[in-house]
């Protein structure tokens, strides 16, 4: 019998962080950044891929650097702030949208979108971070935090690829136009993220 070789501690200690970043983007009980990604990528196709990879990859710039922020104690914040934020963000990325549909060439020379990325990627970090410091015991604090920004960028990248997947069928099989697409989707999401806000304002 051929024995069975035991995996690299640090090897598991990947997965566990790795893992923690994903279950933090991929979390139905806290949805803000699913609508948020599904905000980016729904005003998207296929061939305009690199800049939906910008847009996410600064969100999760963001994101690692508010936990080493926080992590080394150069700022502490109000979570009850920080949700709320989060729920303006999101319905002002909404909103961005559904006033920019249809018009491709004003909304990407406007750039507000990389703003609102690196915002709310910083948010999300800062909202993380307690969980995180509680969670990485005597390992290195560095190390594990680059291993969770993998897992966020993972789960993000997934979101975006479902969500061009869906729309690239609406549009393409079910003849939806692409303006009314992206109308329907922000005005949903704007409809999910009030209840957020109402329940987090009085931070």
């Amino acid at each position: 019998m051929i024995p069975t070789q035991k995996i690299p501690t640090t090897m598991n200690e990947f997965w566990l962080y790795f893992k923690m970043g994903f279950d933090h983007v991929i979390n139905w009980y806290n949805y803000a950044h699913i609508l948020f990604i599904i905000l980016l990528a729904v005003a998207y196709q296929f061939n305009a891929w690199k800049r939906l990879l910008v847009l996410l990859t600064l969100f999760t710039l963001g994101y690692l650097l508010a936990v080493m922020m926080v992590s080394y104690e150069v700022v502490k914040v109000s979570l009850g702030m920080v949700e709320f934020l989060i729920a303006v963000v999101i319905i002002f990325t909404a909103l961005f949208n559904i006033f920019t549909a249809g018009k491709e060439k004003r909304r990407e020379k406007m750039g507000l979108l990389f703003a609102l990325s690196l915002f709310l990627g910083l948010l999300r970090g800062l909202e993380f971070a307690p969980y995180f410091l509680d969670s990485i015991g005597q390992n290195s604090k560095l190390l594990a935090l680059l291993e969770v920004a993998l897992g966020v960028e993972a789960a993000q990248l997934l979101v975006a690829l479902i969500v061009l997947v869906i729309g690239a069928i609406v549009q393409t099989i079910f003849r939806f136009n692409k303006k009314d697409w992206v109308l329907v989707i922000s005005s949903i999401i704007v409809g999910l993220s009030l209840p957020m806000l109402f329940n987090s304002w009085n931070f």
